[in-house]
């Protein structure tokens, strides 16, 4: 098949306009490698970001739950009493432990908590039917809304697992 025959076919259909979209896709192309060139030639640090500059100490980049950093931060909460199942103690005898919230293990324990908490509410979320199919987004949603929820009542339950948790390993 001749390309010249093609090409003129081509151009009769369009009246022209697939040379004038070829050749703005063109000086379109050449203007990004140009602006990508002169960006990469720029070494100021704009545009350029290290993982310890958008994520928090110990969190992944693309966490997007609000987390635990800084929920306990007054003096009383340095020698806090337990709360939940921590708070019972079998044995009268033993003197009954105070908790730091303020520590980063606590920390750490409040998010071990609240994973145990997503897990639950998952199991959960499979039990309910639904009246139609959700698509992709609207998964994402729910499982964001879900891990939010999970934080939320990781904080505010007073469950007692991060405490427990807190306790065995001080």
């Amino acid at each position: 098949m001749n390309v010249g025959l093609v090409s003129n076919t081509y151009s009769g259909i369009t009246k022209g306009q697939g040379a004038l979209q070829s050749a703005k896709s063109n000086a379109d192309n050449a203007r990004f490698s140009e602006m990508l060139e002169r960006l990469q030639r720029q070494n100021d640090g704009r545009g350029t970001l290290s993982s310890s500059q958008i994520a928090e100490n110990g969190r992944l980049n693309g966490d997007y739950t609000t987390g635990f950093a800084g929920s306990f931060a007054g003096e009383t909460n340095k020698a806090a009493n337990p709360t939940g199942a921590a708070a019972n103690q079998a044995n009268p005898h033993i003197k009954s432990k105070t908790i730091d919230k303020t520590s980063e293990l606590y920390e750490k324990s409040m998010e071990l908590e609240c994973y145990f908490v997503k897990q639950m509410l998952g199991a959960m979320r499979k039990t309910v039917m639904k009246s139609q199919e959700s698509d992709f987004a609207q998964q994402t949603y729910e499982d964001m809304l879900f891990d939010e929820y999970a934080t939320s009542m990781t904080k505010n339950a007073g469950f007692g697992l991060a405490d427990q948790i807190y306790l065995s390993l001080v």
